[in-house]
């Protein structure tokens, strides 16, 4: 009985504490963040980052197709990362998770998402990155910010839903702690700081014009995480005043490594990893990657220090 009260009590008090005893993700490569502040923290550039994976659409594979929670989740069995995601409206104004604004490549429906309704949506199955239909429906973007909660970041891209309705989810869902949104101007971005400035942006500079430019919007560097550029051998210096400025630096590898080895250009496993950290010795902290298992194992070995400042946020 004594037993029973203290560990009654020892759970109480943990949840007090804004924390728990039982894992909410077991099983799961997870990226955690308390709170908004946080998630900034997070994201803020030190030099003893632990370089990560952005899962382009989610990272769909041979079984796994774009923008599912299965494949989601099997990411996050393998690899830490971060899932860049894809919203369109249905018929009827909701919002489901689909790269594509038709429904031809990635599932068994056809013609265009806001075609649909999420009924008539609902009633179709994904198809793979080889094409063969697989068991699995369309996710709806609250499904998908839910789910997120205590595993990871998503990536909430624009396709045709504009920044207020994505923030506007954001918010609804009190998922301000695990997902931010791309901007892809700087009058987005500034619209996202004034509709709520606890949201972090990923945001397009790719030339020193346009850091210069974002400097001048009033958006603060503690905001946004940069998507420097798909194209290899940008200028470190590009990087470096990025990193001055407070904010980490993602790079692309789906226009370049990854559609190499998927051709066979790149042939060997050893050939794509020596890539994928070439990327990250020339100065980026995150790698977008179709092949995001891939490249998370690539990465594992620069996770492991565990007297970074960033290493709590990884479980």
């Amino acid at each position: 009985m004594k037993y029973s009260f203290f560990v009654v009590l020892l759970i109480l008090t943990a949840g007090l504490c804004g924390f728990s005893l039982i894992d909410p993700a077991p099983g799961f490569h997870t990226i955690r963040a308390k709170n908004s502040a946080d998630l900034k923290t997070f994201f803020a550039y030190s030099p003893d980052r632990l370089p990560f994976v952005s899962a382009h659409r989610g990272g769909a594979r041979k079984g796994f197709p774009e923008n599912c929670l299965p494949t989601f989740e099997n990411t996050l069995k393998q690899v830490h990362a971060i899932l860049e995601i894809d919203p369109h409206y249905t018929k009827d104004s909701a919002i489901v998770l689909m790269h594509d604004a038709t429904l031809d490549r990635t599932s068994t429906g056809h013609g265009k998402v806001s075609d649909f309704t999420l009924s008539e949506l609902r009633s179709l199955k994904l198809k793979d990155t080889e094409g063969h239909v697989t068991p699995y429906a369309m996710p709806t973007l609250d499904e998908a910010l839910e789910w997120a909660k205590g595993k990871t970041v998503l990536v909430l891209d624009m396709k045709d839903v504009p920044i207020e309705a994505r923030v506007r989810k954001i918010v609804e869902h009190r998922a301000e702690a695990n997902a931010i949104v791309m901007a892809y101007s700087n009058e987005d971005a500034v619209k996202c700081y004034q509709l709520n400035q606890s949201i972090l942006m990923e945001v397009m500079l790719g030339t020193m014009e346009k850091v210069r430019e974002f400097d001048k919007t009033g958006v603060p560097w503690q905001n946004v995480v940069v998507f420097v550029s798909h194209t290899l051998g940008k200028d470190p210096e590009l990087f470096r005043e990025i990193h001055k400025r407070g904010a980490m630096c993602m790079v692309g590898s789906s226009r370049n490594y990854d559609i190499q080895y998927t051709k066979g250009t790149i042939k060997t496993a050893d050939e794509l990893t020596k890539g994928y950290l070439g990327i990250i010795d020339s100065g980026a902290d995150i790698i977008e990657a179709d092949l995001a298992i891939e490249a998370g194992m690539a990465l594992k070995p620069l996770q492991t220090a565990r007297s970074s400042s960033k290493a709590s946020y990884f479980r």
